[in-house]
This record gives C-alpha cells, sequence and structure tokens, in this order.
C-alpha cells in the first residue's frame, strides 16, 4: 500500500517502512555501541533489509543537540558527522574478515536541511568533521561496502553534498512526497548572481542547473534513479545493492559514485558541456605540465 503521508522530519517512520519489521537497534554496529548522547539528531545503527544486515544512517529532526542551539530540525553539525563516521569505521570494523559478497550495506536515509554551524563549530573543526565524514564513506567503499542514499525528504546544500552525495548510487523519492532537492533555492541565487528572479525562473524551465527539484536532479545525472512512491524504496534499495555488488566484483567502478553521474548527466540532457569543460582543462594542464616539470 502506498504511504498516504510523506516521510519529511519521520526517520523512524521510514525506517520500519523499509527495512524488516522491527530489527532496527539503535547505536550498535557489530559488537561496536556508539554513544547514545553523542549527537543525538545522528539516528544510526543497524537493521535486516530482507534477511541482509545493514548499516542505517540517518537524521533524526525531531532530536535537537543540546549542545550546539544552531543544530536543530535535520540540520548536520559537527558531533553528527562525527558519529556518522563512528558508525562506518564500526562497520568497516565488524566486516574486515568477510568476502565483498559479505559485506553489509549501508544505506543512507536522507532528510536534513543543511549545514548550519555556529560559531563554536566553525572555530573547534565543523569542515573537519564534515571531511571525516566523506573519508569514511569513500573508505566504506573501498572496503566493498554498498553505499546506497536513499532521499526521503529534504537533501539541500551542504549537508547532501556530504550526507549522499558519496554513495554509490542515489535514489529519491519524487516531490508529491515532500522531497525537497537543491544546492540553493533560486531566490538565493538570484541574490549572489545578482540575476533577477523572473530571469532565474524562466531558466529553470529549460536549463536543471538553475532548477530544484528531485526531478530536475535527475536530469543532471545527480539521482541514479527516481521512483514514483514509497511502496517501491525497499525493492528499490535491494536492487541496487545486488547491482553495485557485481559491479564492484567486476571492478567497474567507473560506473559508481560521483564520477558515473556526470556522464550520466550528460546522457540526460543535463550537464552536456561538462565533459567538454573537462577535455579543454586537460589540454590546458598539458599545455603547461612542461613548464612546471622545469
Amino acid at each position: 500500500m502506498v504511504a498516504t503521508t510523506n516521510f519529511l522530519g519521520k526517520a523512524h517512520d521510514a525506517i520500519e517502512y523499509i527495512f524488516d519489521k522491527e530489527t532496527f537497534v539503535e547505536n550498535k554496529i557489530g559488537s561496536t555501541r556508539l554513544d547514545p548522547d553523542l549527537a543525538p539528531p545522528a539516528m544510526v545503527g543497524e537493521a535486516t533489509l530482507d534477511g541482509t544486515i545493514c548499516t542505517v544512517l540517518s537524521v533524526n529532526s525531531r532530536r535537537p543537540n543540546p549542545r550546539f542551539r544552531v543544530v536543530f530540525n535535520g540540520v548536520m553539525g559537527m558531533e553528527e558527522t562525527y558519529k556518522f563516521s563512528q558508525a562506518l569505521y564500526a562497520t568497516i570494523d565488524a566486516d574486515k574478515d568477510k568476502p565483498i559478497d559479505e559485506k553489509r550495506p549501508v544505506v543512507l536515509l536522507i532528510d536534513t536541511p543543511g549545514n548550519s554551524p555556529g560559531k563554536i563549530e566553525e572555530i573547534v573543526g565543523m569542515t573537519k568533521g564534515t571531511a571525516s565524514y566523506q573519508f569514511a564513506l569513500m573508505d566504506a567503499r573501498a572496503a566493498g561496502h554498498p553505499v546506497i542514499g536513499m532521499i526521503v525528504g529534504r537533501a539541500i546544500s551542504g549537508a547532501f553534498l556530504c550526507h549522499g552525495l558519496l554513495s554509490d548510487r542515489i535514489l529519491s523519492l519524487p516531490k508529491d512526497y515532500g522531497t525537497i532537492v537543491h544546492v540553493m533555492p533560486t531566490t538565493s541565487i538570484a541574490v549572489i548572481t545578482g540575476i533577477p528572479l523572473e530571469r532565474l525562473n524562466e531558466l529553470v524551465k529549460t536549463n536543471p542547473v538553475f532548477a530544484s527539484g528531485a526531478e530536475f536532479v535527475y536530469k543532471l545525472g545527480t539521482i541514479d534513479e527516481l521512483l514514483d512512491n514509497p511502496d517501491q524504496m525497499r525493492d528499490a534499495i535491494i536492487r541496487n545493492i545486488a547491482e553495485v555488488k557485481e559491479l564492484r566484483k567486476q571492478g567497474r567502478e567507473d560506473k559508481l559514485g560521483i564520477w558515473n553521474r556526470g556522464q550520466v548527466g550528460a546522457e540526460r540532457g543535463g550537464r552536456v558541456k561538462r565533459i567538454e569543460a573537462i577535455e579543454k582543462m586537460e589540454k590546458e594542464f598539458e599545455n603547461i605540465l612542461p613548464d612546471l616539470l622545469e
């Protein structure tokens, strides 16, 4: 039965909808126990999906972080990124002696309005926290773990770049179910670029780069698969896990992650100038390389 409501701000509901019923155990991955008082909004743990144990990383927007006033409503802060990192390295450790076929998948449930660090976080290491999480995602993939991002709500700005973009595959529900996907709203783009909002709204109709919404980001190639409704999430995640495992066994990393999305975006008509720009940059580099080597 198709869900009649969306999962915006409902991390636990999304987990129960996707994974085997009542199998989610929070703050436990393998033999590692994570501190429940660290980063309350970071809802991490393990659950089974069709009998296969998975690591689940999500943001619970109903839990604020009492140590940082700006971390509320699903915002990703410094502690949250560090906790996600801890969960990923616990995942790698739990399966370090297992073959690729038995490496547990990592499923990122994506619903976050962005990074909004306060002064203290900026001073003590917000950028290090986000970098640690991204390195951990790459390490998990390098260790053979399939990483699937599932957009169930907001996928906005730096938080989406950190929590989702480095997945092997990114899936999304359509806007009909409350998803909001963009790097920046057109109102902000207008302020920064000086392009009138009316003009931007016209450009949105023909150029997905300026647009907000899962359907436009799909055309850019950033979203690998756009689902019709929540009932498709479980099967789609299971299928993509199997596909990622098979591609990784074949050594086809070029078909996974961000580089593949650039090619897909060109094929879908959303990034028609990307390859041309890369080729020009490579040619310029080749021209100056002799001077650099002198």
